[in-house]
């Protein structure tokens, strides 16, 4: 494994098309001197990297934004997209710039800076990204990870003491994230309302050789990379609403060609159970509020369908939404039932889970506090746990559900242990709740002390595991975390 930078070629399979897809930038050194917060090792491993890398000579220059090494040559990439539903004809990485790309183990993955400098596209932004949400995206992307979520991921963060204004004077970070591709619905959407079909057909052909090789013997190619991208899609937006993960910001221009999760700005996870539930305050109308993601995730999917038509029939990309609903269904029920400890999706599972929800909302039990707790609950129990119990308002009903839920796991093979056990697989103990991330982001900002990043990434990074010297984070949030806002500017 490399532990120097110079060792590594840095090509970029994107860099190579021709400069309607993309723009030379070079990164714009802090004024301040730049220092490591954290260093992922998990993620230096799946680029093929030692952890000693983080000391080479090089290393804090190249991933503030400071100094180029080997054959790097940055780019910020173009693209357009639906900003709440409205179009926007240009965007494009107006606060990130991709430095190249690692190959590992028959894997590329593309190596991005966000946070260093302005490029063409930053429009009348200043390029750059606070430490705070710098924080919340370098956590919140390994909790997903965490949790089986496809995401792209980050290799370290570093921060300075330049100043960038947001709602208020804060200090600059450049995050340096990591992913196969960072192409987007947008990608496309910037080709079709240009009436460019060559470039569209191009980007096209580019992510079929590059990411989706077996699609090359289709009949119909450009058919199937929609259709493989709806299903990634569905299942996306179902293991969110799984695991409780509002996005916040479900623009086209933030939604991945590879059906990644891509771009944490004010997102959140449910707390409280309420399908209403809005994480973003600039959000004002809810179009994002977690019950409305999976009906967001179809309407971008048929804006890049709309924008694949001048290579595909109109009716087989409307054949193609058509099945949307279809994988939605079929991963969102499998992944809740499961939750339950069910085994098989059937009407009578899908009905309790109903009926769970139904009481969860009424009483604003906590998600994940929730189902987590459930496991304890065995087959011949005369009552529930009380700890579960007591989040509900209704209890009698509850103790109806539970006669009911005992009854379906009787009828199942397996005992209780085999089931708690693959309930406590399924069902984290651990989330990154928004005051966790608060007060990692407060320590650094505030004491320059990053030591809670560390700490909470142990923790993220196995969410499923007990960590009894950590169980704190697993109790229900503190009162002043009802007044934590975040903004698109998070």
């Amino acid at each position: 494994m490399p532990t120097r930078l110079k060792d590594i070629d840095f090509n970029a399979a994107f860099a190579q098309l021709p400069g309607d897809f993309h723009s030379p930038v070079e990164p714009t050194p802090f004024a301040n001197p730049a220092e490591l917060v954290h260093f992922n090792p998990a993620v230096a491993a799946l680029l093929g990297l030692d952890s000693d890398i983080q000391h080479d000579e090089d290393f804090i220059g190249v991933f503030s934004g400071a100094r180029l090494v080997n054959n790097m040559q940055p780019f910020a990439m173009l693209y357009a997209g639906h900003q709440f539903g409205h179009y926007v004809p240009q965007l494009g990485d107006g606060r990130a710039m991709t430095l190249g790309e690692i190959n590992h183990a028959q894997q590329g993955w593309e190596i991005q800076l966000k946070g260093s400098g302005k490029t063409p596209y930053s429009r009348d932004g200043d390029g750059r990204a606070v430490l705070r949400s710098s924080i919340r995206e370098y956590l919140c992307s390994e909790a997903m990870h965490g949790l089986g979520i496809p995401t792209t991921r980050a290799l370290c963060l570093t921060h300075s003491q330049d100043e960038v204004y947001r709602e208020q004077i804060e200090t600059a970070a450049v995050l340096t994230r990591v992913a196969p591709s960072h192409v987007r619905f947008g990608s496309f959407e910037v080709f079709y309302y240009r009436n460019q079909p060559d470039q569209l057909r191009r980007l096209a052909d580019f992510v079929i050789t590059h990411h989706y090789a077996e699609l090359r013997q289709a009949d119909k190619p450009y058919l199937a990379l929609l259709e493989t991208v709806i299903e990634r899609t569905a299942k996306l937006m179902a293991q969110w609403q799984c695991a409780g993960f509002a996005h916040g910001v479900m623009n086209t221009d933030n939604m991945s060609i590879l059906g990644l999760t891509l771009d944490y700005g004010p997102f959140g996870f449910v707390e409280a159970y309420d399908p209403d539930f809005i994480c973003n305050h600039s959000d004002h109308q809810g179009r994002y509020a977690f019950g409305q993601q999976p009906q967001s995730g179809l309407w971008n999917l048929t804006c890049l369908a709309q924008a694949l038509t001048p290579l595909i029939e109109i009716e087989d990309a409307k054949s193609a939404l058509e099945t949307y609903q279809g994988h939605y269904s079929q991963h969102y029920h499998q992944g809740m039932l499961a939750k339950l400890g069910l085994h098989k999706v059937d009407e009578a599972g899908v009905t309790l889970l109903r009926q769970l929800l139904a009481q969860m909302q009424q009483s604003r039990a906590d998600y994940s506090r929730s189902f987590r707790l459930l496991s304890a609950i065995g087959q011949d129990d005369e009552r529930p746990v009380e700890e579960l119990r007591n989040m509900f308002i209704d209890r009698k009903k509850f103790d109806r559900w539970c006669e009911d839920y005992r009854t379906r796991l009787r009828q199942q093979p397996g005992g209780d242990a085999q089931r708690r056990e693959q309930m406590n697989r399924i069902n984290p103990r651990y989330i990154l709740r928004n005051y966790m991330a608060q007060i990692a982001i407060d320590k650094a900002t505030g004491e320059n002390d990053y030591s809670e990043i560390d700490r909470l990434m142990t923790l993220l990074q196995a969410p499923f595991d007990e960590h009894p010297e950590m169980a704190h984070y697993a109790e229900p949030p503190p009162d002043w975390a009802d007044a934590i806002q975040v903004s698109c500017s998070s």
